[in-house]
């Protein structure tokens, strides 16, 4: 049974910094893509980076720049540090894992099988 729990997400004023993780556990692929994805209150869940099975990054155009996906496979952990945070980067943050190699929109959620509980992220 995969399990994916999401940390560090908090309250910041504009211009801040967060760095939010992700630990996943029960997870035997070794080829994955993985994804982090917001959603604000009223809107439909976006994606805002992920990385392939291939080492390909993703950004979405709104956060490039800002923010850095990471991950440690040792660790079995993945991260998002996000900097120069605006108020619309304000929202509920999850990371989701999908065991492709590839899929055809990285940055779409319904590529993406296992997801978090989320982590709310408020910039003000």
């Amino acid at each position: 049974h995969v399990q994916l729990v999401e940390s560090g997400g908090g309250s910041v004023q504009a211009g801040g910094s967060l760095r939010l993780s992700c630990a996943a556990s029960g997870y035997t692929s070794r080829t994955y893509c993985m994804g982090w994805f917001r959603q604000a209150p009223g809107k439909e869940r976006e994606g805002v980076a992920s990385v392939d099975g291939l080492g390909r990054i993703f950004y979405a155009d709104s956060v490039k720049g800002r923010f850095t996906i990471s991950e440690d496979t040792g660790a079995n952990a993945q991260y998002l540090q996000m900097n120069s945070l605006k108020p619309e980067d304000t929202g509920m943050y999850y990371c989701a894992v999908e065991a492709r190699l590839w899929v055809g929109n990285p940055l779409s959620p319904v590529e993406y099988s296992d997801w978090g509980q989320g982590t709310q992220v408020t910039v003000s």
